[in-house]
């Protein structure tokens, strides 16, 4: 009997030994998961991208030589929406596997965190502030902020910008803290998007537009009675924008840029909208 007892206790303590260690091994599976969960996350957009088989691009539809609504066609039309199909090509081996879907300067950020679009192709400047917000990939456009007034103004550089100036600009763009930080006082009407504010400009609501040169040289390009007067006074570094954490899609997107560049065709896409060769 007591043979018995002692092979029953022995029993016991393997089975409770047995229990410990399958414990230990599940706890530690559950402490991994939020490794692979979090690798997931920032492979998850791209993921989805390419089962769905479309990128779905926030872009403008008021801004010449970058976006713009065609009203004959429909289609839009501009440096942003080559940009967009060569991503296409590069990422789903398809140029026209692109949906676009319209943002300002004020919705295109809040559009893509909400998913409602995959990134943002839409002459955004690449800053400190906005990098909290979203992630960048790199450079794809350089540009520079300038001033659009009426041909014969008094106004022929932001040296002549005053506290007494009225300028026009479009909300959520940088553009109105650099000209804001340049010239204190200045009166800022904003407006929600570059045409309503070329128009304010052209009914005489203002003294003068401004934002980067690329898209002023836009406007001027649809009336000449208007010109890009002065250097320009800043920097503005446009990045495509993504959902912060999803570092598989920058990845791929840098590197459609890299090799965009590599093989020219950035050349040709930059001369075809902007009617020169690419300085850098």
């Amino acid at each position: 009997m007591k043979n018995q007892k002692r092979y029953n206790v022995k029993k016991l303590a393997m089975l409770l030994a047995c229990m410990v260690a399958i414990v230990t091994v599940l706890g530690a599976c559950s402490v991994s998961k939020p490794t692979s969960s979090s690798t997931a996350s920032s492979n998850a957009l791209l993921d989805q991208i390419k089962e769905r088989d479309k990128l779905i691009v926030g872009v403008k539809y008021d801004t010449k030589l970058f976006g713009l609504k065609n009203p004959s066609t429909g289609d839009v039309e501009g440096f942003d929406i080559d940009m967009a199909h060569a991503l296409a090509k590069s990422i789903l081996g398809d140029a026209s596997k692109v949906e676009f879907k319209e943002v300002t300067s004020k919705t295109r950020i809040p559009m893509l965190n909400n998913g409602d679009i995959d990134m943002v192709i839409a002459t955004m400047t690449i800053t400190d502030e906005r990098k909290k917000e979203v992630d960048f990939s790199d450079v794809y456009f350089q540009a520079g902020q300038s001033l659009l007034v009426k041909k014969g103004s008094p106004i022929k550089g932001i040296e002549d910008v005053t506290a007494d100036t009225t300028v026009l600009a479009s909300k959520g763009a940088t553009s109105i803290k650099n000209i804001e930080d340049k010239v204190p006082g200045v009166t800022v009407l904003e407006f929600d998007n570059y045409q309503d504010a070329f128009n304010a400009l052209k009914a005489g609501k203002g003294d003068a537009l401004t934002t980067d040169d690329a898209i002023l040289y836009g406007m001027a390009a649809q009336d000449p009675g208007y010109e890009v007067v002065g250097k320009p006074f800043t920097d503005e570094p446009y990045g495509i924008a993504v959902k912060k954490g999803e570092t598989k899609l920058v990845e791929a997107i840098n590197k459609a840029l890299t090799d965009m560049k590599a093989d020219k065709s950035y050349n040709e896409i930059y001369k075809k909208w902007i009617g020169k060769e690419p300085t850098t």
